[in-house]
């Protein structure tokens, strides 16, 4: 459990290394939490620019 409620989520992955790097919410439990259906998290630390400098 999230600290804003249920949600069900799924991973979002990397096609090139294959690490997971944030979620995707598919849906909320709960009615004040809707709006992030279908929304996506990625996790800046694990994210690389084009050039292999960090985002962060």
């Amino acid at each position: 459990m999230m600290m804003t409620g249920m949600h069900t989520v799924v991973d979002i992955f990397c096609v090139g290394c294959g690490s997971i790097v944030g979620w995707k919410y598919e849906s909320a439990h709960e009615k004040t939490q809707k709006y992030k259906e279908g929304k996506f998290i990625l996790e800046r630390f694990k994210v690389l620019g084009p050039d292999g400098s960090n985002y962060w």
